[in-house]
């Protein structure tokens, strides 16, 4: 395990250099107009030219006036310090200072992100139980069902070529008009996007056991449910948590995609609040916080596949 610490380190490393070297350009303008307004001279002196100039011409011109790149108060980037700090604050710092805090009130602050986090996770575990039963569901018809395969999977596979984007707002209005609201919306969201990866890799996992297997239990006039049970989900089960790390991360990305039209919470509401105030720094601690609970999410996910698996007898 210690031999990938080195490579692994040295890519991060590497990544978070890029990112203080991509600061620069992508902050220049604005770095030059504030420089101007306290008198430092800059070129071109107009704020049109700079307009129309590019950002690494800009920055060749104007090294001596580029020392507020990583840190301005509103930065089209964040350097990676401004997100870090951001995180302590919106995390740590709220809750055992801000007024609204854990240790002052005895709740989480909704200006957290522990708290907008908890929201979110809220509806991705919700939908990923709703998104996993139907896909296990129409996974075992599709197997056992000439029509259904004929006729289900095709509309499935459609299903997710719709944008999520324009699909999340259709299904809060039509939930919102029959008087569903709340967690309920974002789960069917969060299961739109999460049973299809559990729909495919059940069917491969169902139909997984070979010609030999299948003539053995119809020598012993094994029952169809007797087959399923005894031959057909056993042999499913490595396909079913190979699929599962897949919709646990694709839940995730749909309880956001689902907060973004709702603002009542959660990190998609965190990150679109973000984009209309202009602190970025805010949008980019949101994202890492997602990305981590997406990292711990697949993890468990890969630790109860291990355990399974031991439980059934397989090796290491």
């Amino acid at each position: 395990m210690t031999r990938f610490i080195p490579p692994v380190l040295g890519m991060v490393l590497a990544l978070i250099a890029l990112w203080y070297v991509a600061v620069v350009p992508m902050n220049v303008k604005e770095v030059l107009t504030a420089a101007e307004r306290a008198g430092v001279a800059v070129s071109p002196p107009s704020a049109v030219e700079r307009r129309d100039m590019g950002n690494w011409a800009l920055v060749v011109r104007n090294t001596h006036a580029l020392g507020d790149s990583w840190s301005s108060d509103r930065p089209k980037l964040p350097a990676p310090h401004q997100v870090l700090v951001e995180l302590y604050d919106s995390t740590i710092d709220e809750e055992v200072n801000g007024r609204r805090g854990i240790v002052k009130s005895g709740t989480l602050s909704n200006r957290s992100l522990v708290y907008h986090a908890i929201v979110t996770l809220n509806a991705t575990f919700l939908g990923f139980v709703i998104g996993t039963v139907l896909g296990v569901g129409l996974a075992v018809g599709i197997v056992h069902s000439r029509v259904m395969d004929m006729s289900v999977m095709p509309w499935a596979i459609v299903s997710q070529t719709i944008p999520i984007v324009a699909l999340a707002p259709m299904i809060i209005v039509v939930l919102y008009s029959i008087g569903v609201q709340g967690l309920i919306p974002k789960a069917v969201i969060s299961a739109y996007l999460s049973f299809f990866p559990v729909v495919v890799g059940m069917v491969k996992g169902l139909r997984s056991p070979d010609a030999m297997q299948m003539d053995l239990m119809r020598t012993y006039n094994a029952p169809t449910s007797a087959v399923l049970w005894k031959l057909r989900l056993p042999a499913s089960v490595p396909y079913l948590f190979a699929s599962l790390k897949i919709a646990i991360a694709a839940s995730l990305v749909g309880a956001i995609v689902g907060e973004l039209p709702v603002q009542k919470g959660g990190l998609g509401a965190r990150m679109l609040a973000g984009s209309y105030y202009g602190q970025t720094a805010q949008i980019w601690a949101a994202l890492f916080v997602a990305a981590g609970l997406a990292a711990v999410l697949v993890w468990a996910t890969g630790w109860m596949e291990r355990r399974t698996l031991r439980k059934m007898g397989a090796k290491p």
